[in-house]
């Protein structure tokens, strides 16, 4: 059991002052995540749970707020399928706080059967990279007035089996969930790995983060965690009963995505993958800058936005 738990932020950073906004914060590892800030501090942070279904992060806050006494654990409605929504969130949000020192892209979908989001985009893509894309593109000036800042982009091992298939990006000339997933995933760490390099100002090493926005940007691989996620297949909701012992709860799960988001060591650290708090393998095709800044061109594209 210890072994499967994985690793465990042993960070006891207080956040007093500080916000951070998790997407995704309803259930699963965001919801043990928004529990785990939002006791920081005497004078705890502002968490913003940041989900498209209001009834149940309304829930999740509350319990949240009665648990730890942080009374400022606010729900925003947030629907990443939707870049109405987006951009809706992000003006609100923008209009009633000044800082944002933490944003944690968490939220995603799993082997949904093929669909599309509001703006025609196929599903997991949309929701699990191009959401958090235009997101963050949103928030990036506030992360930056608020700097030292931090954005962790929630990636998955299953990136290994990823492609960028540029030629077929949302999935209309041959569709496989399971390897739609995996797609997602490797955006999340290209992504990640691209805005990283244009953060730090196109320099190497500390000196780069010195001269450059003090907003760091590093993915992650949460562990096989017992959670919604795979809700949408039934073959999997079954393995995930039957070999629970064998998964990470929420809670554990939960962990990297707070070391990243914490950790007095990772302050400089950007452009980096981790999971059970500690760096970790990336697979080649997550390694390659060209298709990532390709990727981040034909994002900018898809959504309408000029991000350089």
């Amino acid at each position: 059991r210890r072994y499967v738990a994985g690793g465990q932020c042993k960070s006891t950073v207080r956040l007093e002052g500080k916000v951070a906004i998790i997407t995704g914060a309803n259930t699963g590892i965001g919801k043990e995540t928004a529990r785990d800030l939002a006791r920081r501090g005497k004078s705890p942070a502002i968490v913003i749970v940041a989900c498209r279904d209001v009834e149940k992060a309304e829930a999740a806050a509350s319990e949240i707020r009665a648990e730890t006494g942080n009374q400022q654990v606010i729900v925003k409605k947030l629907d990443l399928a939707d870049t109405k929504s987006i951009r809706e969130f992000a003006e609100k949000f923008l209009a009633e706080e000044k800082e944002l020192h933490i944003l944690i892209n968490n939220a995603g979908v799993m082997l949904c059967p093929y669909s599309k989001t509001a703006d025609g985009f196929e599903m997991h893509l949309g929701v699990n990279h191009l959401g958090h894309f235009l997101l963050t593109f949103l928030l990036l000036e506030c992360l930056k007035q608020s700097a030292p800042a931090r954005i962790v982009n929630v990636s998955s091992l299953a990136h290994h089996g990823g492609r960028i298939r540029f030629h077929d990006l949302h999935g209309e000339k041959s569709y496989n969930r399971g390897l739609a997933y995996c797609h997602s995933k490797l955006a999340n760490v290209l992504f990640t790995r691209e805005l990283a390099r244009r953060l730090q100002g196109n320099c190497p090493g500390l000196l780069s983060f010195a001269i450059g926005t003090k907003v760091t940007a590093n993915s992650l691989h949460p562990g096989s965690v017992h959670s919604e996620l795979v809700r949408h297949s039934f073959l999997m909701t079954w393995l995930w009963k039957v070999f629970s012992f064998f998964l990470k709860t929420p809670q554990e799960g939960a962990q990297t995505s707070v070391y990243c988001a914490v950790a007095e060591e990772l302050d400089s650290v950007t452009g980096q993958y981790f999971s059970d708090c500690q760096p970790a393998y990336v697979s080649p095709r997550g390694r390659d800058d060209e298709t990532a800044k390709k990727l981040w061109s034909v994002s900018c594209e898809l959504l309408g936005i000029q991000w350089d």
